[in-house]
């Protein structure tokens, strides 16, 4: 899709897309995927053929590109081919990468404390709070309302979190507290628009941006001394596995984390260190003599 002869392909890519009601980013990313393999192939995509398609997850590996950017660019060209052109024959030269199973790095109680502690103000404790408190994500931390405090009920609404969906979350009463305490200072500042952000950016008609919320984080971690390789999402690593550590069944963290799978929050259980005292190692059942000299 690189020159007008092809756009009106790419405005039916478009309109299949919002149909379907993809995201405006998903949008993007998409149609970029299929912009790229475009100028790969050196003409228009609907002509490809499957080993064109081979032949093009072979030059991204050799490219170095992560399994993840190659799964995505497999997801918007079988889009592309069997929705937009009504093709089944191209799938047959794509291929999804496994991607590598890595266990995420966890804070203990102590670091997690120390960290929001060191937050650069009352409204990034109280954000990264709620990241932590409730276990949300980035994105859902900052697009909290403050009518989805309900402090009857003691939950949080997450309004389209990710897949679209709406849920709640939990709101323990420390975190209740601070959020007030952030709501009156907020107020008095003026920043605190009726029906607005629970935490707006520099223009309160804006929320605060994910971007600001990581730096804000990485702030707090080095000011910490946190030298763990460790990033906002962490923080919902950590609610989970914490949970998991005072024996919260995991099929309600499955729940307060809005996972579709439980096998996707069946990871946690994996690096809960209790999990892993709790199991007595074939060693401890040898008889132990006297330690070997030296």
């Amino acid at each position: 899709m690189t020159d007008k002869s092809i756009s009106p392909l790419r405005q039916r890519m478009i309109e299949d897309m919002t149909v379907r009601g993809f995201t405006a980013g998903t949008q993007r990313g998409y149609t970029t995927a299929v912009r790229s393999f475009s100028i790969f192939l050196g003409r228009s995509p609907d002509t490809a053929t499957a080993e064109d398609l081979r032949r093009y997850q072979l030059h991204m590996r050799s490219a170095g590109t992560s399994p993840t950017s190659m799964n995505a660019a497999v997801s918007a060209l079988r889009f592309f081919f069997s929705v937009t052109l009504k093709r089944s024959d191209a799938d047959a030269g794509m291929t999804t990468v496994r991607l590598p199973r890595k266990l995420p790095v966890i804070l203990s109680p102590k670091e997690v404390a120390q960290l929001l502690d060191a937050a650069p103000g009352l409204k990034y404790r109280a954000a990264l709070s709620v990241a932590y408190g409730a276990g949300l994500r980035a994105g859902e931390v900052v697009s909290l309302k403050v009518s989805g405090i309900d402090s009857q009920r003691m939950v949080l609404r997450v309004e389209q979190g990710k897949g679209r969906k709406d849920r709640y979350a939990m709101l323990p009463e420390p975190l209740l507290e601070l959020l007030r305490a952030w709501w009156l200072t907020a107020h008095e500042r003026g920043v605190m628009l009726p029906g607005g952000w629970l935490f707006p950016g520099q223009n309160p008609v804006n929320p605060l941006t994910t971007r600001q919320l990581r730096r804000a984080f990485d702030g707090a971690r080095h000011a910490a001394g946190i030298d763990k390789r460790v990033s906002l999402h962490t923080l919902r690593h950590c609610f989970a596995t914490h949970l998991l550590e005072h024996k919260v069944d995991i099929r309600v963290i499955q729940v307060l984390l809005g996972h579709a799978k439980l096998d996707t929050t069946a990871r946690y259980a994996r690096v809960a260190s209790t999990t892993l005292r709790s199991i007595k190692s074939p060693l401890e059942h040898l008889t132990s003599g006297p330690l070997p000299p030296a």
